[in-house]
């Protein structure tokens, strides 16, 4: 996560943090936005068939956690003035179950979020809707249920449970929290009634020119070595799990591992998106929409803490040069560092770059996923299905190095140091703080500047003790000892792991680097053998899950003190803690006789929920009006009709709409926007209005349908809507097979559903509909309008009638 301007907001809230928190009041925003509507129509752990030794119990679930699109601060780059402004692609939560066919109650609930991460009062409230939901969800507990994030940083904020990521977000938002929550759940039902046996299928291969390491220097840190047993500084492997229905053999979903960071788009979008993963999994399920319905793909991440997906690597954007490699600065400045994606010179805000690496992660996975030959089959006595969760105060945990058993470690109180303030190659910091900055003396940023003297006496002044235990970090901000007005960050940390047969899954409540990640499954792939019995076991790791708890560096790494050394909470030993306790507790994951013998787990210590007493700066929807003579939904410009232009794959086209808030409605499992194709099969030549049908064709879910929406007045309430549809080619739309499918030629138009606030709070439902416009064959120019002139006449008459009919109101 790049906080590039989290350090400005840090001091301004230090300076009037004691006035706000007397006068702060929690809004108290709906939580109806998704009411979980979906009945279950059957017994969900019914056998249909004569069972198989290889088989488990599998559901897929998908749904909607789209939060509020406008005025909310995006969650990921830390930047106050990065505030929502439309939606480019829906956000989902992705549930994926497994269960023993045996031992019905053994199962493991895997949740892929579109978020940058999971979070400890998102996982709460998930939890505390589980018990609600009857008998049936009792199976599913804080040991089976892992909630990890995609890592995009193109979300909605205000939903996180600590301090420190709400400040630049102006605090709390409920709705924010509560679609995602609602959603999860919607999600985990939907796959709960999916539940039926079937089979899962294992494998790997490599991805390549998809990710790269944005931390080079400090990776070359690491033991040569170590260093020398890979072939890359970055992970290329992508490992997929694939669900099939027994009784008929059809694909039900997949789950994949691949570490890319979810910065595509850069700090300039406003756009909300699920970045690259989002994509990915997007022409996934397209693909196989037709032949799979229901079908869920996951792209879920891995150890991302060093990666990045700007993959041609890191220039000052005013020489053109390299960025000086080891503190990727421009001139002794960081601003102008940026990394390039593959189409950085397209100035979209790295739409076409994110694009193309979430089709680079798709084409991979869909090519392994059809491939059974490379696929291995999870059977026989390798079946088990276990889960273990646990909290540890990371705070001063004392153990034996797992590298060194002769070593004893300590971790610390969280704290970030000077190079958090730095930022990434992916979004640079602010002000003077550079990336590597080990330097505690009077020149350093924070002794020069009085500023940053006043806010980290303000969060917290560290202690002799504290600064020789996070050494060599020099500390900025002290956020594991400052509790006021609550926690600003957790120093209790969720150790949660999942096992299905010989997949073992670590949930890393933080980003782990490349090397550390490869420790941490090494470690755990190497005493498999002998604590579980496992002779060959496949090791992943997913996050950041469950409580954020920033990154995850290797010792040597954390030594340089780059971004992520930086922003590694518990000291230069935290991964070191992570594996020792997840070797400890792996026992945990036995089969059940074996685990029979064990002690209890002990819960450990539960961590604070703040979601009740949150701060909250951020307004609410006071109304929402239409300019003089308008009404909502009203067209303020169409496309050009059909006789004067056509549009062509590749173009652009637009409607302009009188809009109203969409923080009156997140139009969960719905959208905003649409595309209409008219149907004119079967229609004779003079066929009247009454006889044509449209048929929607995109909506906001799809990459390609942008909605856009602009505060004009913020005092009158009034606002307009732009929906875009950039004109897919054959390369961004595919079937099946994988094969390039052409926009169909036709007659289009637009639509839009608002809802518009009164002064008295009743909130009405609207409609627009935009003129029609004419889409032409692929590799064909205007020049083919003349061919169509007869076509042409009828297609005016039809665009006169809609327009007519804009602007209706009601649904």
């Amino acid at each position: 996560m790049a906080r590039s301007h989290i350090i400005t907001a840090v001091v301004t809230a230090c300076l009037a943090l004691f006035l706000f928190w007397q006068l702060a009041v929690n809004f108290n925003f709906s939580a109806d936005n998704s009411p979980l509507i979906v009945s279950l129509g059957h017994d969900s752990n019914a056998q249909h068939h004569v069972l198989e030794d290889s088989e488990y119990l599998l559901g897929v679930g998908k749904a909607d956690i789209t939060g509020p699109v406008v005025e909310i601060n995006m969650m990921g780059y830390a930047d106050m003035d990065q505030n929502g402004s439309g939606l480019r692609q829906r956000l989902y939560c992705r549930a994926f179950i497994v269960g023993s066919i045996s031992e019905p109650s053994a199962r493991i609930v895997y949740l892929v979020l579109d978020t940058q991460s999971g979070d400890t009062a998102i996982r709460h409230g998930i939890l505390e809707g589980l018990t609600g939901l009857g008998d049936n969800f009792a199976v599913y507990t804080k040991n089976n249920v892992a909630v990890t994030g995609t890592h995009s940083h193109s979300g909605p904020g205000a939903w996180l449970n600590y301090l420190l990521p709400q400040i630049t977000s102006k605090g709390f938002d409920k709705s924010s929290y509560q679609a995602i929550v609602n959603g999860s759940l919607l999600a985990i039902r939907r796959a709960h009634e999916s539940l039926v046996p079937g089979h899962l299928s294992l494998g790997s291969t490599d991805v390549e020119s998809a990710n790269s390491n944005r931390s080079p220097f400090a990776y070359e840190a690491n033991p040569q070595e170590e260093r020398s047993r890979y072939s890359s500084d970055v992970d290329k492997t992508m490992t997929i799990l694939r669900f099939d229905r027994a009784s008929d053999g059809k694909a039900m979903g997949m789950l994949s591992w691949f570490a890319v960071h979810g910065t595509s788009l850069y700090g300039n979008n406003t756009l909300i998106s699920g970045d690259n993963k989002g994509v990915a999994a997007y022409l996934f399920e397209r693909s196989m929409s037709s032949t799979h319905p229901g079908f869920v793909a996951g792209f879920s991440q891995a150890n991302v803490g060093d990666t990045s997906p700007n993959i041609l690597g890191a220039y000052c954007d005013d020489t053109g040069l390299p960025c000086r490699f080891n503190d990727s600065t421009c001139s002794g400045k960081i601003k102008t560092c940026h990394g390039r994606g593959p189409f950085w010179t397209i100035p979209d805000q790295g739409a076409k770059s994110c694009f193309e690496i979430g089709r680079r992660q798709s084409v991979a996975a869909q090519s392994l996923f059809n491939n059974p030959s490379s696929l291995r089959r999870l059977s026989g006595s390798a079946s088990t299905v276990s889960s273990l969760h646990t909290y540890v105060n990371l705070t001063s945990y004392t153990f034996p190095s797992p590298f060194n058993a002769s070593l004893i470690r300590s971790t610390c109180s969280a704290a970030l140091g000077h190079s958090f303030a730095g930022g990434t190659t992916d979004g640079p910091g602010a002000f003077d703080f550079r990336q590597g900055d080990t330097d505690n003396s009077p020149d350093s940023p924070s002794q020069r500047n009085p500023l940053w003297k006043l806010a980290r006496a303000f969060v917290h002044e560290p202690s002799a003790a504290q600064e020789a235990c996070q050494s060599p970090k020099p500390i900025l901000l002290d956020v594991g000892a400052a509790d006021s007005p609550y926690a600003w960050t957790p120093n209790i940390v969720d150790i949660q792991l999942l096992r299905v047969g010989p997949l073992l899954m670590i949930i890393s409540p933080g980003e782990a680097t490349t090397m550390s990640g490869r420790r941490w499954r090494e470690t755990l792939a190497s005493a498999a053998p002998s604590v579980l019995g496992i002779s060959d076991p496949v090791v992943v790791l997913g996050g950041p899950a469950n409580t954020y708890t920033h990154y995850i560096a290797t010792e040597q790494e954390y030594g340089i003190q780059r971004y992520e050394g930086a922003s590694t909470l518990y000291g230069p030993h935290t991964l070191e803690a992570y594996i020792n306790l997840t070797l400890s507790y792996l026992p945990y994951l036995g089969n059940s006789g074996t685990r029979d013998g064990l002690p209890p787990l002990p819960p450990g210590p539960q961590p604070p929920i703040n979601t009740n007493r949150s701060l909250s700066f951020i307004r609410g929807v006071v109304l929402d009006t239409a300019p003089l003579f308008k009404r909502f939904g009203d067209v303020l410009a169409s496309p050009q009709p059909p006789a004067s232009r056509i549009y062509m794959p590749g173009e652009s086209v637009s409607t302009r709409f009188v809009g109203a808030n969409p923080r009156n409605n997140f139009r969960l499992e719905g959208t905003f926007a649409a595309v209409e194709r008219l149907d004119t099969a079967g229609a004779g030549a003079g066929a009247g209005a009454k006889e044509e049908k449209w048929h929607v064709v995109r909506t906001d879910a799809d990459w390609n349908l942008v909605f856009r929406w602009e505060r004009k007045s913020t005092l009158l309430g009034t606002s307009e809507v732009r929906v875009e549809w950039e004109i897919e080619e054959g390369s961004q739309h595919r079937d099946h097979q994988g094969a390039a499918v052409l926009v169909e030629p036709g007659l289009y138009r637009m639509r839009y559903f608002g809802d518009a606030k009164a002064l008295n709070g009743q909130i009405t439902p609207f409609e627009g509909t935009g003129g029609v416009f004419r889409v032409g064959e692929s590799g064909a120019g205007n020049a083919n309008a003349n061919a169509h002139a007869d076509d042409l006449k009828t297609a005016k008459g039809r665009a006169a009638h809609f327009v007519k009919g804009r602007g209706q109101t009601g649904r």
